[in-house]
């Protein structure tokens, strides 16, 4: 559409006139003044989650996000758009995903990808010994046996909250996520509203005649009245939803963040500089150019935090095992990020104010089970969606986090099957993760912690512009 000259005079005063009403009064705290104190439906506070953070995890996390086993991602990058055929592509350069060369990634990874632990190297020598010993009936049929093999695939799907990509598919790629980072790439339009909108207008519960607030409102003419409905409409709603819409909200704002700190300021023939762009953080989080929004989403933000902090904490048993390795092919190095990661997690561990998950699906338990599925469904349709994401790049941390985040979801409710984990009568417990599910939970959730701690980093920026 080809906006009229009259038209664009008329919309660039109106938004000089935004940004200099926004501008007299502390740029800070339009954008800080309501993260503070306790957050909706848990028993924490922000000041509390920033001190852990930034003081305590922040550091640790990072250092073992750059070991090799948490920086090499095999992902599918070139899986068709499932929703619509009209899927344009980003050709700038800055939108590319440049994947390894088969020896930059170490040969544990590259050469078992199921491998993430000790014990899998002996696995294949304890089915044969079980056949041996006629556990396993060989007169079985081929169909028979293709049958039991897709009721084990079927029982791990009805565990997982997101799709996993086939690693074994010709597609999938290795990437080193520490060379290709999250970052601005230029990809925005309706291409990336189109994203954007599919999620939450079709996979957050809202029915159609409920119009949630979108700005900046001067592309939305009479937005700013969609607020009080869509706020009666959520704070109606049963906590699991309400959780649910958060969830989707921090994470939008955590890549807000990410490519707010990481704007491309400078581009030329000789280099490029990356850096923070307060005028775009301002666009995306400040009140008054938000109408009152942006401290909303960020508020959001602290909440995924809770969420994925709880998760890694729950999941400290499954990594604690004595046969549990980052297994990579370099065993001293493998044995001393495993101490690192172990660090990690008990550090996360000792957080004094967890969200309580058993809060979530404490009703009926038919009612519950379908509400859980429901949201299991969703959340899984919203992971399918990042296929359709027209920047490679984009695409790439689109699919970690949302594959992440539901890795953590099926930490979190998978109470039982941890706990089989810690008792010795149990020889195999049903819960696992495998190599992706572990590289996704620790990355998304080191994207999370970056975003805490890029706040700090904004609210001095801002403090200096009053």
């Amino acid at each position: 559409m080809i906006m009229s000259v009259g038209r664009l005079t008329v919309f660039t005063a109106l938004l000089a006139s935004i940004m200099q009403v926004a501008l007299s009064r502390g740029a800070g705290d339009r954008c800080f003044c309501q993260v503070t104190g306790n957050l909706d439906d848990c028993a924490c506070d922000v000041e509390t989650i920033d001190a852990f953070n930034n003081d305590q995890l922040f550091p640790k996390l990072q250092k073992l996000l750059e070991s090799d086993y948490f920086r090499f991602y095999k992902v599918n990058l070139d899986k068709p758009c499932p929703f619509w055929t009209d899927n344009s592509q980003c050709g700038m350069s800055s939108c590319a995903v440049q994947p390894c060369s088969p020896n930059e990634v170490p040969e544990g990874i590259k050469s078992s990808n199921h491998k993430y632990s000790a014990d899998a190297n002996t696995q294949d020598d304890d089915c044969e010994k079980l056949e041996h010993l006629g556990a396993v009936d060989a007169s079985l049929s081929e169909k028979t046996r293709e049958a039991l093999q897709n009721w084990n695939l079927h029982d791990d799907e009805s565990e997982r909250f997101c799709v996993i990509d086939d690693v074994e598919s010709p597609d999938a790629q290795y990437v080193d996520l520490l060379l290709n980072p999250e970052r601005f790439t230029g990809y925005k339009g309706p291409a990336a509203w189109r994203i954007w909108n599919s999620i939450y207008e079709e996979n957050c519960f809202k029915p159609f005649t409920v119009r949630r607030p979108v700005y900046p409102q001067v592309f939305h003419s009479g937005q700013g009245k969609d607020a009080p409905a869509f706020y009666r409409w959520l704070d109606g709603q049963c906590v699991e939803k309400r959780a649910f819409y958060r969830l989707i909200s921090g994470l939008h704002s955590s890549i807000n963040i990410h490519l707010s700190a990481r704007y491309l300021m400078d581009d030329n023939w000789f280099h490029k500089k990356w850096s923070h762009n307060v005028s775009e953080f301002q666009q995306r989080f400040d009140s008054e150019l938000t109408a009152g929004e942006g401290p909303k989403r960020l508020r959001n933000l602290y909440f995924l935090y809770l969420i994925e902090l709880r998760a890694l904490a729950k999941a400290l048993p499954f990594f604690q095992r004595s046969s549990f390795q980052l297994y990579t092919g370099q065993p001293r190095k493998d044995q001393a990020h495993k101490e690192l990661l172990l660090e990690v997690l008990r550090l996360a561990d000792t957080f004094p104010l967890h969200f309580n998950e058993n809060s979530l699906f404490a009703g009926k338990e038919k009612e519950a089970g379908k509400l859980k599925e429901d949201i299991r469904l969703s959340f899984k349709n919203i992971s399918r969606i990042m296929d359709c994401v027209g920047c490679f790049k984009c695409r790439l941390w689109g699919k970690l986090q949302t594959q992440g985040l539901g890795t953590a979801l099926k930490v979190l409710f998978s109470r039982r099957q941890i706990e089989d984990l810690t008792k010795p009568n149990v020889p195999r417990p049903a819960f696992q993760l495998n190599r992706q599910e572990i590289v996704s939970i620790f990355n998304a959730f080191g994207r999370i912690s970056t975003s805490i701690k890029e706040l700090k980093n904004f609210r001095s920026m801002l403090a200096d512009f009053r």
